[in-house]
């Protein structure tokens, strides 16, 4: 049985860094696609960030790109996205999805059939 669990959230001041771990149970990480969603008030769930488990390849959303990162610990059964100079824009609620395959392509919630709860992000001074 897949389960996530998305942690780390927090109420941050604009320019600071966070970072979010995503723990993953009931099943070994390769060969899954690992995202990180986010979901503003109002607002449609957005693709934020994905990386292959089996190889570490990584990728980032146009918004995030120059300021978030994310990664994996195999042994931990652990992915975290570490944020970085974050503006009111990030506030949201942060989700991690787990689907068997590789990112490219993996950017439509419904590519995934495996959800954690989410973890509430707040930006705001």
């Amino acid at each position: 049985d897949v389960q996530l669990q998305a942690s780390g959230g927090g109420l941050v001041q604009p320019g600071g860094s966070l970072r979010l771990s995503c723990a993953a149970s009931g099943f070994t990480l390769d060969p899954y696609a690992i995202s990180w969603f986010r979901q503003a008030p109002g607002k449609e769930r957005e693709w934020v960030s994905c990386i292959n488990t089996n190889d570490g390849m990584t990728y980032l959303g146009k918004r995030v790109k120059d300021r978030f990162a994310i990664s994996r610990d195999i042994a931990k059964n652990m992915i975290y996205l570490d944020m970085g100079n974050l503006n009111t824009e990030d506030t949201a609620i942060y989700y991690c999805a787990a689907e068997i395959g590789s990112c490219p392509g993996f950017i439509d919630p419904r590519d995934y059939g495996s959800w954690g709860q989410g973890t509430e992000l707040t930006v705001s001074s």
